[in-house]
């Protein structure tokens, strides 16, 4: 990279046409180059507690990590891993535990998780980690290229069966995620490491944009509108537009000289 990029970030979230209440959450932690979209699931409001759960634990994990680093970790470090991947893997780890425990202490909130995705800036690049379905999207040279792979049902069939497009459109258990925050005691994160360039946009998303939004209609909003938060503005606008059958969240990310 010529000379360090910084990053311009806008975010924005709405409940959709056909909920009642938000289950999304995201945060924009600049101070620890940290960014997060989670989508909550569980009756009696109980995904929007585990989403803001995810949020805030990580928050505090990071918090308390960047003011002293020796500090003692709840889980062992992946000596296959360098020390900043560790401590997103082990901050959502931490979330996942914390929404578990909460939700096998009160029967109400019982099956309550959240989907995850985030991205952490570190000095020499990006790591990208996501539970769920939740998103991240990179956009380079007009192009929009998706970094994670959904632990849902359907991707699992996707994959072992290779479906028809009229299979996927029709296929009954579209919302069925077979991996998130909450659902046990133990969580695997998938991460990835990338190094931006100038002007990339990082896009997180919940499933409630990128569902009713096709990939090239994103790409297009972004492209038309360069300021971020006019274009996670139109983002919205265009699930709801769509039907709005989810809740809607997205943050957008640019890298600038």
């Amino acid at each position: 990279m010529n000379g360090p990029l910084r990053i311009e970030v806008a975010g924005q979230t709405d409940v959709g046409r056909k909920r009642t209440h938000n289950e999304d959450n995201f945060a924009i932690l600049a101070e620890y180059g940290l960014y997060v979209v989670a989508d909550g699931m569980g009756g009696h409001s109980s995904g929007e507690i585990a989403s803001k759960m995810a949020v805030d634990t990580l928050e505090e994990f990071f918090a308390a990590t960047c003011e002293d680093p020796e500090r003692t970790w709840p889980y062992k470090m992946d000596r296959s891993k360098g020390y900043e991947e560790n401590r997103l893997i082990t901050g959502i780890k931490l979330c996942n535990l914390r929404i578990y425990e909460q939700a096998q202490r009160n029967p109400k909130q019982r099956g309550m998780g959240t989907t995850l995705a985030a991205f952490f800036a570190v000095e020499d690049g990006i790591y990208i980690a996501h539970v769920g379905d939740s998103r991240v999207y990179r956009i380079r040279n007009r192009r929009i290229e998706l970094l994670t792979e959904d632990h849902s049902l359907l991707n699992d069939y996707r994959r072992m069966k290779r479906l028809t497009d009229e299979e996927i459109a029709n296929f009954p258990h579209k919302n069925v995620i077979v991996r998130a925050l909450g659902m046990k005691d133990t969580v695997k994160v998938d991460t990835r490491f990338e190094l931006p360039q100038e002007d990339d946009i990082l896009l997180l998303c919940s499933d409630g944009l990128c569902g009713p939004v096709s990939d090239q209609a994103m790409l297009d909003i972004v492209l038309k509108n360069p300021d971020l938060p006019t274009a996670t503005q139109r983002l919205i606008e265009a699930a709801n537009e769509n039907g709005g059958p989810d809740n809607i969240t997205c943050v957008l990310a640019r890298w600038v000289v």
